[in-house]
């Protein structure tokens, strides 16, 4: 819609898997009167889409999606694309805690980050740095493990994974475990008593515990900091001294699209901000990764091919561009005469 608003005429793909949603979304905006012939729409897998996008010469992309085919749509449309990609989104529980109201909000919205809908949000919580005050005196890994017990297939709180098969996610969830140190919290297995086909995930919303010691390990961090799109995040302890190697692991993430700091400590939170780059982060007790509002930016940041959306500044941003028309009509001044040549 934000590319109609601004006199574009779209051509439309997404996943094949949910395609079909946005053909009735967009037979609901003929209906509601939108011309057909103002949108293309396409029906294919991604390497037509790819063909069709460099063979017709796209003026602009925007993308959505992995970091691996967006770093090759790059090079193939030279360059004339816009990111809105994937995240690995991170969240920080600060030193100071709260009273036992906040502490239960801050678990639940943890909760819903990580989970709602399989985890299958670009913005989805994939990692929590826990302070140890949270672990040991508000008890916050009791409480994740409490609410994430509650979620069941059917009524849907545990959601089918479209894009990561259940051996897909063991593998990953198998890898992360062999970190020296790491330790599953809960979950780690698939789901059961269901008829999801076995080209999609049904699998326990999960969490696994890696040491800081062993995450900031080059080796170990490319491992724990793969984006699994689906039930699954990994919590990191840590204690006041540990604050720079935290803040270091946040920088080293190559995706900086969401975050949250959750804290009302003014000197924490303004540490970490201006420690990070994260085009969208929220801070304060009730700080999420999930559920932006349409009412401001959302969009990474740290690239300067990243893309917005939301606001009017994100929609020019990513479907116009500056043009300058200079209109001088005269008249010439009565005693204009040719000058010397320069």
């Amino acid at each position: 819609m934000s590319a109609l608003m601004m006199g574009n005429r779209p051509l439309v793909k997404v996943d094949e898997k949910v395609a079909i949603v946005m053909e009735q979304f967009l037979r609901l905006a003929v209906h509601c009167g939108m011309p057909p012939e103002d949108v293309d729409y396409m029906y294919s897998d991604g390497a037509v889409a790819n063909k069709v996008l460099r063979d017709g010469d796209a003026r602009v992309t925007l993308f959505t999606g992995s970091q691996h085919v967006a770093e090759h749509l790059v090079v193939d449309l030279k360059g004339r694309v816009k990111l809105e990609d994937a995240g690995f989104d991170w969240k920080i529980l600060g030193p100071d805690v709260p009273d036992a109201k906040h502490q239960e909000f801050v678990a639940w919205q943890c909760d819903e980050d990580a989970y709602a809908f399989g985890g299958q949000k670009c913005s989805a919580q994939s990692v929590l740095f826990a302070h140890a005050n949270w672990i040991a005196g508000a008890g916050i890994l009791e409480r994740l493990r409490a609410l994430a017990a509650r979620r069941s297939l059917r009524d849907l709180t545990c959601s089918p994974v479209l894009t990561w098969p259940n051996p897909k996610i063991k593998s990953h969830v198998d890898e992360v475990l062999i970190i020296p140190g790491a330790e599953l919290l809960w979950g780690g297995k698939p789901l059961e008593g269901h008829s999801v086909p076995a080209c999609y995930g049904a699998w326990e919303p999960t969490a696994v515990m890696v040491p800081l010691a062993s995450a900031v390990e080059q080796d170990n961090f490319d491992i724990w900091s793969k984006e699994l799109f689906g039930p699954f995040q990994v919590v990191i302890p840590y204690t006041d001294g540990d604050l720079p190697a935290v803040l270091d692991c946040c920088e080293r993430m190559t995706n900086h699209l969401t975050a949250a700091v959750v804290s009302n400590d003014v000197h924490f939170v303004n540490e970490v901000l201006g420690s990070s780059v994260n085009g969208t982060t929220y801070a304060g007790y009730l700080a999420r990764t999930t559920g932006a509002p349409q009412n401001h930016w959302f969009g990474p940041a740290g690239d300067p091919r990243g893309a917005g959306i939301h606001t009017a500044e994100a929609i020019q941003l990513v479907w116009s561009c500056h043009r300058e028309v200079l209109q001088d009509f005269g008249p010439v001044a009565e005693d204009w005469t040719t000058p010397s040549a320069t």
